[in-house]
């Protein structure tokens, strides 16, 4: 029958529910494939009412209900059968046709369905694979007759959709033939898998989600109507199969649901084996009966409704190894990932094999390892590391303090060579790379040759033009009495793979081929990399051989340590303190004050241009850190620090030219004004001589400040810093700092076109406070743009009129430039000059060392005439040649590489993209700033601040890999202040995922 005809209208359904059951309420359709669903809002309570088709069998129905009521008496949330007006739980209709339909209601859960949350953690999958394991357990001794039905999305009846191949095109076809063709493989030991009443049916609309935004938890799986006695490990594979749609690596979405699974209905080894095929053969019948359901039904969007989306899952998990992802199941349930790891381990205690086997000419057993991980002070800096030629000179030299041993490593290491896109992938957490190397490492000279140590058969011999570079790479298989494993030797020479043959037999000590040269591997300087493999996947010419961290323990399993093999000590693996040990050191023995990053706070180890590395190799993009003025560890800026400290590192009372350049390339930038400079370490050290030259040339100790701002950490910077007396474990401004409004005009005092004469009013008011206290004002000290006020643009006119009101009063005027400073502004070189003004000082900091404590005052001559009072200024490290040398190679870098003007095209390209996002998130009520110095506020519809909103926002941007932070008085307030050689596809990919956060449901909810 057409199904237009079979449709039951909305008052339809409110008649039926209020004449069977007696409930009054509106009616809302809701969708089904079998049944016609609406959701009944009676006063109190909401009801599901389901409306049969006419010639649906009355002993399923009762099934059904039958289910309900047994799950019902289970500790779980589910629907509970409402009985009719005569007690009956189906009741039954009569059509406008004439024809019998049977009528069930059901109570209403609820929540959000499960396709409506975003996002979907790893977290809330875990919790999905407990509920739905809890609902397995429950049922595992529930039966009935019509449960043993024959029932096509019955994963175990899969076998219909063998005879709908053709109504895909080629591509499609390859897939489906393929898992069709493992799945029939997979009969003997499938069939033999345990069995129960499952639910079926745990899609993306039929699990419950609780209304909590910011912790929510699956509260039930609802629609019972897929109900069917089949292997029960087809229940997981169809929540796997739903759950993990939309994601750009679906088996790392599905293991913490088979984590969670597990616990509450344990699963069993042999069960595992066939997830894989059992998640695809769901989405091969979802897809199958799509496509005859367009032919059948063209009207029924529900019965489309996963087709796109089962395609994408099913093109990406074909390209996924079963093997691996068995070994992964294998891993979450808590089972050794490869099956043989223990046999291996077991066996390879027993053997005596020596590295000497593998490398006779060289007649040496011993190891000398070298570090060459991510942290590692002898790899260096990434230029020295990438200079090969330094690289193998440093291999040498480490050779010749080592001699008769064999330099080696690198097993479970994580590196920082693997930067290429060929080592990376979009995840479903933002951008990894595969940094832990699985083998061990043999620097040895070009044309070494090298040594089978057991008997084996030739499995590949190839020109390797992968991963590994340009060369040979051989793959040996060998036999033990209860298990097979692989021995891969690559960086061979291209000559070494010519003489085998696949399945040619190599004995103990036989020679499998020599070394390489650097021309022969992509310039990588002569090794042997030597790795074990239990499992070849489903690779034939190729192996990896480094893994992602977030893989790395069933890589372990599957490629052991071949220390296992050898005798030789030294051979040993790479070890990190755990970040555990080293939070539990920092709360015993440093100051409680010392506050870390994030919820879970992060080691970092290497830095690289926008870049902070973590100790596993992962690269977060950092968009706050603007003491990195030039980017992380600048090889320019380390170089000029490098060559000056091996040299001399001297106070400035010796004569030293480097002095003299850093302060020539400063005066170049700032007005003719400010010509006089003194060198300090640090922008505390730098507003702290300010202050004192302030009161030398005026003779006052007055001085006024903005509220919330800061200015350093040392008493006299902490006296002037409203954002630390007025915050926590603060007193309160001392006598004499005097604090004017915050001069924010989006959400201060005075807003409007306006701002800026008010807020220099304040200032003035600040004034007449001081002078009727009898006194004179000492001076005002501002930044350009207040970074702990939240990255506040100063009003127009507001500067240029408090400065006169300032001067008026005979006091000076100093800009704070410690954050703002260096070009980052864009526009100008200095903030103040933003505001067409010029101070009396200037204070200068973070920039200038690029993280070296190196820091200014620059000041008008007369200020500098006045503090050169007799009383002698003396920092011993101020203006040090070490410190002077890298500031000046900062300032040059600036220069050289347009940095400043970079800092403002990407600034401003943010600026506006962030603005379009504002018009589409709301919660983003100003974005403000210049440069690459901006603030975007989240605020609500009555302009209240949104702190949680900020905090969720940073936490989740780290768990996508970029770094950002909160300011302003009410922590709501993202700061964006990154190395100034912040690219436009660094702001891209910052856009992409601030976008894709905003779009999450707590962020929408305020």
């Amino acid at each position: 029958m057409n199904y237009k005809t079979l449709q039951i209208s909305p008052q339809q359904a409110e008649n039926i529910a209020f004449e069977l059951f007696e409930v009054k309420g509106n009616a809302k359709p809701l969708p089904g494939e079998i049944d016609f669903n609406f959701k009944i809002d009676a006063d109190n309570e909401s009801y599901i009412l389901k409306v049969s088709r006419p010639d649906e069998d009355p002993g399923y129905l009762d099934f059904q209900q039958q289910l309900l009521n047994y799950v019902s008496h289970a500790n779980l949330i589910a629907p509970k059968v409402i009985k009719d007006k005569s007690g009956n739980d189906i009741s039954e209709i009569t059509d406008d046709s004439g024809q019998k339909r049977k009528v069930r209601l059901l109570t209403w859960i609820s929540g959000r369905v499960w396709s409506s949350v975003n996002p979907q953690t790893d977290t809330l999958r875990f919790n999905l694979g407990e509920q739905c394991g809890a609902l397995a357990k429950a049922l595992l001794h529930f039966d009935h007759a019509k449960a043993h039905r024959s029932f096509e999305w019955d994963i175990a009846q899969a076998d219909w959709t063998y005879d709908y191949v053709s109504y895909f095109n080629k591509e499609e076809k390859d897939i489906i033939s393929f898992f069709q063709q493992q799945f029939k493989e997979a009969q003997a030991g499938y069939r033999q898998l345990r069995k129960a009443v499952v639910h079926n049916d745990a899609n993306d609309n039929n699990v419950i989600v609780s209304e909590d935004l910011q912790n929510p938890v699956v509260v039930s799986c609802i629609d019972y109507g897929d109900a069917v006695y089949t292997q029960t490990i087809n229940d997981l594979a169809i929540v796997c199969a739903y759950a993990i749609m939309n994601h750009n690596n679906p088996l790392e979405a599905a293991l913490p649901i088979v984590k969670g699974y597990h616990k509450n209905f344990p699963l069993k080894e042999e069960e595992l084996r066939y997830l894989y095929v059992a998640i695809a053969m769901r989405l091969v019948i979802s897809v199958t009966k799509s496509a005859i359901n367009k032919i059948k039904e063209p009207d029924n969007e529900y019965l489309l409704i996963s087709e796109k989306p089962a395609w994408e899952l099913l093109r990406k998990w074909y390209a996924i190894s079963e093997d691996y992802a068995h070994f992964s199941f294998r891993d979450a349930c808590g089972f050794i990932a490869h099956p043989n790891e223990v046999d291996f381990k077991d066996w390879a205690a027993q053997q005596a094999f020596s590295v000497a086997g593998l490398f006779p000419d060289q007649r040496i057993g011993k190891v000398t390892p070298v570090d060459l991980s991510v942290s590692s002070k002898w790899l260096g800096h990434e230029q020295d590391f990438n200079d090969h030629d330094l690289f193998e000179f440093k291999l040498k030299r480490l050779q010749k303090q080592h001699p008769n041993t064999l330099i080696a490593g690198g097993y479970l290491e994580p590196r920082p060579f693997y930067t290429s896109s060929l080592f990376e992938r979009i995840g479903n957490k933002g951008k990894e790379h595969r940094t832990f190397h699985l083998g061990v490492d043999f620097w040895l000279p070009a044309k070494t040759p090298v040594h089978c140590f057991m008997e084996g058969e030739v499995f590949t011999a190839v020109l390797d033009e992968g991963e590994k570079g340009y060369g040979g790479l051989i793959i040996l298989k060998h036999k033990t009495p209860s298990f097979e494993f692989y021995s891969l030797y690559g960086h061979l020479s291209k000559d070494s793979v010519q003489h085998f043959n696949v399945g040619d037999v190599l004995k103990k000590g036989d020679k499998i081929g020599e070394l390489g040269t650097s021309a022969e591997n992509g310039g990588w300087v002569p090794h042997l990399h030597f790795q074990l493999l239990l499992s070849m996947l489903s690779y034939k010419n190729d192996f990896p051989g480094v893994a992602y961290h977030s893989e790395l323990p069933v890589w372990e399993s599957i490629c052991p340590d071949p220390g296992l093999l050898f005798t030789s000590q030294g051979l040993n693996r790479h070890k990190e303190m755990l970040n555990n040990e080293i939070i539990t050191y920092r709360k015993e023995h440093l100051g409680k004050s010392l506050s870390l990053q994030y919820k879970v706070p992060i080691k970092m180890v290497r830095g690289a241009g926008q870049y902070l590395v973590d100790q596993y190799g992962k690269k977060y993009l950092d968009t706050v850190n603007n003491v990195a003025h030039v980017g992380h560890e600048h090889a320019r800026v380390v170089k000029a620090g490098q060559e000056q400290m091996s040299l001399i590192n001297t106070n400035s009372r010796y004569l030293h030219e480097n002095i003299n350049q850093l302060a020539k390339e400063l005066i170049e930038t700032l007005p003719p004004e400010l010509n006089v400079l003194h060198f300090v370490n640090s922008g505390s050290e730098a507003n702290e001589l300010a202050i004192r030259m302030m009161k030398a040339a005026t003779g006052e100790r007055d001085i006024i400040a903005s509220e919330v701002g800061y200015h350093g950490n040392s008493n006299m910077c902490i006296d002037i810093s409203s954002y630390k007396f007025d915050g926590k474990g603060g007193k309160g401004a001392p006598e004499h700092t005097h604090i004017f409004p915050l001069p924010d005009s989006f959400r201060g005092k005075y807003r409007g076109r306006d701002a800026g004469k008010l807020y220099a009013d304040e200032v003035k008011k600040c004034i007449e406070q001081v002078h009727d206290k009898g006194r004179k004002v000492g001076g005002l000290i501002v930044e350009p743009i207040i970074s702990c006020g939240g990255q506040i643009e100063l009003p127009d006119g507001f500067l240029k009129q408090a400065y006169a009101y300032i001067r008026e009063a005979g006091g000076i005027c100093i800009s704070d430039e410690v954050q703002v400073g260096c070009g980052r502004v864009g526009k100008t070189f200095w903030g103040f000059q933003l505001y067409d003004v010029v101070p009396d000082i200037v204070t200068i900091g973070k920039p200038l060392g690029n993280g070296h404590p190196l820091a200014a005052v620059a000041c008008t001559q007369e200020v500098a005439d006045k503090f050169a009072n007799g009383m002698e200024y003396f920092n011993t490290f101020g203006g040090n040649p070490v410190s002077c040398a890298i500031g000046t190679a900062v300032l040059r870098v600036v220069k050289d590489e347009k940095l400043q003007q970079n800092a403002l095209e990407i600034g401003a390209y943010l600026k506006t993209t962030l603005n379009e996002l504002a018009e589409e998130f709301p919660i983003i009520g100003d974005v403000r700033g210049q440069g690459l110095f901006l603030g975007i506020e989240f605020v609500d519809k009555e302009m209240r601040p949104l702190a949680a909103h900020a905090d969720y926002t940073i936490n989740r941007m780290k768990d996508h890999g970029i770094l950002m932070s909160t300011d302003g008085p009410d922590n709501n307030v993202l700061k964006i202040k990154p190395p100034i050689v912040f690219t436009k596809d660094n702001a891209e990919e910052l856009i992409f995922y601030l976008k894709k956060i905003l779009a999450e449901d707590f962020m929408r909810a305020y």
